[in-house]
């Protein structure tokens, strides 16, 4: 069981509200109705992860321009070791990536469900 910190519920709610284009590009047209089942927004220790796929271990990020700063790489950083320290595997998709390579980012993410069903 994934550690939760019910202060940031209200935070993922708004965050859920408010996704960005790339965001609901990805949940609509790919994650929502994956067999595996994702959530997103969902809120892990003292972080808020973009999709969860719980039964794969997987966290996608999806990263604007703010995560591409020294604090915001220190930061996803921090965050993406302490994710991988519960057994997590962080896949990361920059906003440019969405826009232009949207069928890529999808296939990324099913080889990666598809190997892990292998093991």
């Amino acid at each position: 069981m994934l550690p939760y910190n019910r202060k940031l519920k209200l935070r993922a709610q708004e965050l859920r509200k408010n996704a960005t284009p790339q965001e609901n590009k990805l949940w609509y047209e790919f994650l929502r109705k994956h067999p595996c089942p994702f959530t997103r927004q969902k809120t892990i220790d003292s972080y808020i992860v973009d999709f969860l796929c719980p039964s794969k271990k997987l966290v996608i990020e999806i990263d604007g321009s703010q995560h591409y700063t020294s604090d915001g790489l220190e930061y996803d950083n921090i965050r993406t070791d302490l994710l991988e320290s519960l057994d997590l595997h962080v896949m990361r998709f920059t906003n440019v990536e969405m826009e232009t390579s949207f069928n890529k980012v999808c296939e990324t993410i099913q080889n990666y469900i598809d190997a892990y069903n292998e093991y």
